[in-house]
């Protein structure tokens, strides 16, 4: 292959992993052409740089996605997420035309990606792909080159202009140092990062990036985001495919959960990314609680459990009781808690959760109306749940003011239920359905 014919391939949507354009469109007459350019949201897709309207895609038999609509806007970055199988890769080739779609349309800044030419559409959107077909000897540099594809005639040079927009993609990818590498003779973190720095020198008002952080170290992924958020601040628009539910949370303005080839639900972070929804698209149990780093949603997930959901009080204080109530809660138990400080983590990952928390000010006594409440919480429950050395009066004739609280709530409780700060998830689980643990 000449140089000519492999910088030509970076913009053909037949190519692995290079440029996009084609005619997906292949379903008109089932779209009513009086709402054509308008999406499920009432969103006019001229509007936005990327939009797709009842998007489906079928190989064989099998239809991957179905009915997809979404927007995209100037200065917004929407994450994909979902189980293996769910349609995010499938969806981001249809957006850059690398498949062709049963039904359904996609526009590119307003434009209807079928009139486009693969060259056109190359300047209007970059694809950082999750694999590659590149098994030529070409030079890390030559790779990066390639994004300056769609900026060129057949027989065009490369100028300073293009120089330079190498160079800045090779030092934001921070690829620079093995420029002159083979493309061959680099790791799998460091090639996906060649492909970003393609994507970028391609200079493109909207990226497409296919689980852009699945190859890189801790460093380097979080790097990745942060320039992708950059971008998008500036001015672009951003779509990608993120299997860590935390680095979707953290950093897209929008999220869409996909199962089945299907939205299953879309919208903020903070308002899509709730228990309900990660436990259905990803058949397990989730809690979702708050990075205090980062003030986002954290999610932390569990397999599913078959226990019935219990009202249960839990009696215990600091990490090992947030572990327990974390635990419940993600089981889809009735939780309350109390008496705790306020500011305890077990408050917080009570008040995550949705739970009743009875607290008191830190370092202050508890009062009477607390403990009263706590006692009345733990009365209406199935089960009180007492973490640790919660209740440790058996051992201790005189216990401190906390210990004497906890004994009194327990007293209310109909049944009890000890569990050591340690517990494991499935024994704690164990110990809550089994009517005859105490």
């Amino acid at each position: 292959m000449s140089d000519d014919d492999a910088t030509d391939a970076a913009a053909d949507p037949s190519t692995e992993g290079g440029g996009v354009g084609a005619d997906v469109d292949t379903a008109d007459a089932d779209v009513d052409a009086t709402n054509a350019d308008t999406d499920a949201a009432g969103a006019n897709t001229a509007d936005s740089l990327i939009a797709t309207r009842e998007l489906s895609v079928s190989f064989g038999d099998l239809e991957v996605v179905s009915g997809v609509e979404m927007t995209v806007d100037r200065g917004e970055f929407v994450g994909l997420v979902g189980p293996n199988g769910a349609g995010k890769t499938t969806i981001l080739r249809a957006i850059t035309g690398t498949v062709d779609a049963d039904a359904g349309r996609v526009w590119l800044d307003g434009d209807r990606l079928s009139g486009l030419s693969a060259r056109e559409a190359s300047r209007r959107v970059a694809s950082v792909p999750q694999e590659t077909g590149l098994s030529f000897d070409f030079r890390v540099r030559h790779v990066v080159e390639m994004g300056r594809t769609p900026h060129l005639g057949r027989f065009d040079g490369h100028d300073a202009t293009d120089a330079a927009a190498v160079d800045d993609a090779m030092a934001a990818a921070g690829v620079e140092r093995f420029a002159d590498r083979s493309i061959t003779a680099v790791s799998g973190g460091e090639r996906q990062r060649v492909l970003l720095a393609r994507a970028l020198a391609q200079e493109t008002p909207a990226l497409v990036l296919d689980e852009p952080t699945a190859s890189l170290d801790v460093n380097h992924a979080v790097t990745t985001m942060e320039l992708v958020r950059d971008l998008v601040d500036d001015g672009r628009a951003a779509i990608a495919a993120i299997h860590d539910l935390d680095m979707a949370a953290r950093y897209c303005d929008r999220v869409v959960v996909l199962a089945g080839g299907r939205v299953r639900a879309a919208g903020p972070p903070e308002t899509v990314l709730d228990a309900a929804a990660v436990g259905e698209a990803f058949d397990a149990e989730a809690f979702v609680g708050r990075n205090p780093a980062t003030n986002s949603p954290a999610i932390t997930s569990f397999p599913r459990s078959e226990t019935a959901s219990r009202r249960l009080h839990v009696v215990g204080t600091g990490p090992d009781t947030a572990s327990v109530v974390a635990r419940l809660a993600a089981a889809g138990h009735e939780l309350s808690l109390g008496v705790v400080p306020e500011g305890d983590v077990a408050a917080v990952a009570a008040a995550d959760a949705g739970a009743t928390v009875v607290t008191v000010p830190a370092f202050a006594g508890v009062d009477a109306a607390a403990r009263a409440a706590a006692r009345d919480l733990a009365a209406a429950a199935d089960a009180t749940v007492v973490v640790g050395g919660a209740d440790p009066t058996a051992d201790s004739p005189t216990p401190d003011d906390s210990a004497a609280v906890a004994a009194d709530v327990v007293d209310a409780a109909a049944r009890v239920i000890r569990v050591p700060g340690d517990t494991d998830g499935e024994d704690l689980l164990a110990a809550v359905a089994d009517p005859s643990s105490t």
